[in-house]
């Protein structure tokens, strides 16, 4: 009995095995401040929540269309058309099991043997892991904290071979909150005509936003036909567990994220696609309340690790995470992130979980109330100041 050789080329997401073993921990009786996975602390706003419950009353219990409902197509495009600036129509939408499945269907689409698919490090490990499972290989585009957490246009088409297929690009940023300017976007967009690429924009921050404007690469001239746009619920609406992502396709990509959700999937649950059509279409008071508290959260961690000697933080335009550098604790992330963890109680990740460059930074998210940010704060003031009596 073995398994296929795939299976070595595959990775993970290693905020999950953290958490496990945070919790673990805590089943022996020490006391953890949770950092380390990204999921709002919120609840799904109730208008959301009764949605999809009436949806289950009225039996909406059985299968759905494979691309997703009608009504929720329609609101996708609506709100796509609105806030990202380029025209979309039901047809382009196919609703998927999180921003995941959108990632999966691309790439399966998209990359053969031996390709290369352009990913940001540090970026989302699931980028990379899915590339390499397929067939492909992923190139890392060096983003860094010198360039404020922006890839440089220059440097990514210096990566371009024959072999290049796609760009993958996520703005704002997993895990450092970066956000790309238009003009970055505009050159990136060079890139990818000049070469015929085909760009995968992860925009599932793209609404959690501190300064600045979201520009969608697909709004601007001639990347739309040539750009797959991933968003979802899960960020926006605190809704994780709902599972619910989307895709915005062109036309020719639409047979073959068809084909691929029917073949894994056959669809999206139901009666949860009623409570995103709420979602989209109710109030959105709750998710800028939402966006507020993020911003006092954000800067109560920026100003709270600036303040411990050896850490330099940047101020993040957008999502729920901070990417210090660490380096002048004389640890490296990794080390820190471990040692913060069983003698600290604060649960981080290590900058090493999202690509090469985050050698010496750790990732904590600040999806977690003000108390708790302060604990944290606290907890790694005081081990990195007893570092410094020791060193």
């Amino acid at each position: 009995m073995r398994l296929a050789s795939r299976m070595e080329r595959i990775g993970t997401e290693t905020a999950f095995e953290a958490a496990a073993r945070a919790r673990k921990l805590e089943e022996t009786g020490v006391d953890v401040v949770h950092m380390e996975v990204g999921e709002p602390d919120f609840d799904t706003p109730a208008n959301i929540r009764e949605a999809a419950k009436r949806a289950l009353d009225e039996g909406r219990t059985h299968y759905a269309p494979f691309p997703g409902i009608p009504e929720l197509r329609a609101a996708i495009a609506d709100d796509a058309t609105a806030r990202k600036r380029f025209p979309v129509v039901p047809e382009q939408v196919f609703v998927t099991v999180g921003g995941k499945g959108v990632m999966l269907y691309a790439i399966e689409a998209l990359v053969d043997e031996g390709d290369e698919v352009l990913v940001p490090d540090p970026g989302y490990p699931i980028y990379e892991s899915l590339a390499s499972w397929i067939g492909g290989k992923p190139v890392p585009v060096p983003i860094r904290q010198s360039n404020d957490f922006r890839l440089d246009p220059d440097e990514l088409a210096s990566l371009v071979t024959p072999r290049t297929t796609m760009i993958v690009l996520n703005s704002p940023a997993n895990p450092t909150g970066g956000v790309l300017t238009r003009t970055d976007l505009e050159k990136i967009a060079a890139v990818a005509q000049e070469h015929d690429l085909v760009v995968l924009a992860d925009e599932i921050y793209g609404r959690i936003l501190y300064e600045g404007e979201h520009v969608s690469i697909a709004s601007l001239p001639g990347m739309a036909e040539r750009t797959i746009v991933l968003d979802g619920f899960s960020k926006t609406y605190a809704m994780t567990g709902w599972r619910l992502g989307y895709a915005i396709v062109p036309e020719w990509l639409s047979f073959a994220f068809g084909r691929l959700l029917i073949n894994s999937v056959s669809n999206v649950s139901n009666f949860s696609q009623y409570g995103a059509v709420e979602a989209l279409r109710g109030p959105q008071d709750e998710v800028d309340a939402m966006v507020r508290e993020f911003r006092a959260r954000r800067d109560l961690v920026v100003d709270g690790l600036n303040s411990i000697p050896g850490i330099s933080c940047l101020r993040p335009s957008g999502a729920f995470y901070v990417f210090p550098e660490v380096s002048g604790t004389g640890l490296t992330g990794a080390e820190l992130a471990h040692r913060l963890l069983y003698e600290a109680g604060v649960s981080t990740l290590a900058g090493t979980a999202f690509g090469g460059v985050g050698t010496n930074h750790i990732r904590l998210s600040y999806a977690t109330s003000q108390a708790n940010i302060r604990t944290a704060i606290d907890r790694i003031g005081q081990f990195v100041g007893k570092l410094a009596v020791t060193a």
